[in-house]
């Protein structure tokens, strides 16, 4: 069994898709993308368990910017190709680290962090933001988080106008 503050899931499939359902109803008749983010930030903050920040990196003048979050404070700006987000937003694709001392040019934002996972956000194409997601666990996150988040990605692109 999954267990998520008292209530049980048998399987993280079961899971995501009880965060995806919520996230859902959060945002979908919220026309403001900050008010998005932020209680997106929180409610993945709130419900995912063993994990120490998650927040958002926005894509603006060619370098990633810190964005709404849910933990400790985090490092303002990623240049692109630097770090796991930055790898995230110049590949465009998932990056799933077991363990980030081992990614080279790992930024340590905080030095709790022992893995992480960063999803590239997409509209129309185009890289508007990455999802990020530290854990302060060895390899925390599988393929089965990353499928799981990868709809969080897409119910977040449907519903935010991702206007700042």
């Amino acid at each position: 069994m999954f267990n998520v503050e008292t209530k049980e899931f048998k399987n993280k499939t079961e899971f995501y898709k009880h965060l995806n359902k919520q996230l859902t109803y959060l945002i979908q008749d919220e026309p403001d993308t900050l008010a998005n983010l932020a209680n997106s930030a929180s409610l993945i903050g709130m419900l995912i368990p063993d994990i120490n920040w998650a927040g958002y990196y926005i894509y603006k003048n060619n370098e990633l910017v810190l964005g709404p979050f849910w933990g400790k404070p985090a490092c303002t700006h990623i240049a692109i190709g630097e770090g796991v987000c930055g790898a995230a937003a110049e590949t465009l694709k998932v990056q799933l680290v077991k363990n980030v001392h081992e990614f080279p040019g790992h930024i340590a934002c905080d030095s709790a962090s022992m893995s992480e996972i960063v999803l590239p956000i997409l509209r129309d194409g185009d890289l508007v933001a990455v999802l990020d997601i530290d854990s302060p666990q060895l390899a925390r996150f599988d393929q089965e988080d990353e499928k799981g988040l990868l709809e969080t990605v897409r119910v977040l692109s449907k519903h935010i106008s991702w206007t700042l």
